[in-house]
């Protein structure tokens, strides 16, 4: 199976719970460092610095991508770029645990978003992992609720989250995955920049934050994105969705362990919750054929 990683579902799905653990692991610092500077001006730090990164190391990265690569990019990256936008106005107005289960929404969106526009049947074992997960995640995140501009710009954010998965599995497999994955890295720094020109760009104030940039473009943002750019051209969307649901448990783990919150029996029945979707999600990918026969029924669509 080692030999042939590259096209195995199975390892795909195991390297994108470990984008997760980063993910959530830097949730902490991210705080920390967003507490020092504007939001929009570290997300702005933080995908230049990425994009940097990723094309010093492969400096011709786009020559093998098409007009076609370059166009369906852009509209990845803008879709990525939206959620994050989104999501960092309406934590301006509703709490962070809130803002998590709003768009931890995605993994239910995902799946009627992509019968909607692309006319994927919606299995039932699909939905008991999603509806599973979700449970999961309220139990992790949800204390109260409330509707308001910050849990529709959240909401907004489940939305752009799920048309960038859908995207993704839809469109990875075609080209070179470096290169898209750099496009949309790319993109977002641009929508970032331009949303942070208005109040002028405020750079990291010292060398921890400087730090936390780093750590951020390289592991959450270059590596992260370049795996899930590989592993949604091996896997549906809709089990990556499932999967990405790791994301607020290692958050809450690295809480407990380092930030010192408190563990509830709440905070360990979400975990499982999310877990056993995630393995129903892996096991049943796995079961379904192979990476090639996929993207053969992928390319007769």
């Amino acid at each position: 199976m080692l030999k042939n990683w590259k096209t195995s579902p199975k390892i795909a799905l195991t390297a994108l719970v470990g984008i997760t653990a980063i993910w959530g692991w830097t949730f902490l610092i991210v705080q920390h460092a967003v507490s020092r500077m504007p939001v929009m001006d570290f997300l702005s730090a933080r995908f230049v610095v990425a994009a940097l990164v990723m094309i010093a190391l492969r400096p011709k990265c786009l020559s093998n991508m098409s007009r076609q690569g370059f166009r369906q990019g852009i509209i990845l990256g803008i879709m990525l770029g939206l959620a994050y936008i989104t999501q960092t106005y309406g934590l301006t107005s509703v709490s962070a645990t809130v803002s998590g289960f709003i768009t931890g929404l995605y993994v239910v969106l995902t799946p009627v978003v992509s019968w909607l526009i692309l006319r994927r049947k919606i299995t039932g074992f699909t939905w008991w992992a999603a509806v599973l997960a979700c449970i999961g995640l309220a139990l992790l995140s949800l204390h109260g609720w409330s509707l308001g501009i910050g849990e529709l710009l959240t909401l907004g954010c489940a939305l752009f989250c799920a048309l960038h998965i859908i995207g993704l599995g839809e469109w990875s497999a075609r080209h070179d995955i470096y290169g898209l994955a750099f496009i949309q890295i790319a993109t977002v720094a641009v929508i970032s920049l331009a949303a942070a020109l208005p109040g002028g760009i405020i750079l990291p104030p010292d060398a921890v934050v400087w730090g936390i940039v780093g750590v951020t473009a390289v592991f959450a943002t270059a590596v992260a994105f370049i795996v899930q750019t590989w592993v949604q051209s091996l896997v549906p969307a809709t089990p990556a969705a499932v999967v990405m649901t790791m994301e607020p448990v290692f958050a809450g783990v690295f809480g407990v362990l380092v930030g010192g919150n408190r563990l509830t029996v709440r905070i360990i029945i979400g975990a499982v919750c999310v877990l056993t979707a995630m393995i129903m999600i892996q096991m049943k990918t796995v079961k379904g054929g192979s990476a090639q026969e996929r993207l053969s029924l992928k390319q007769k669509d």
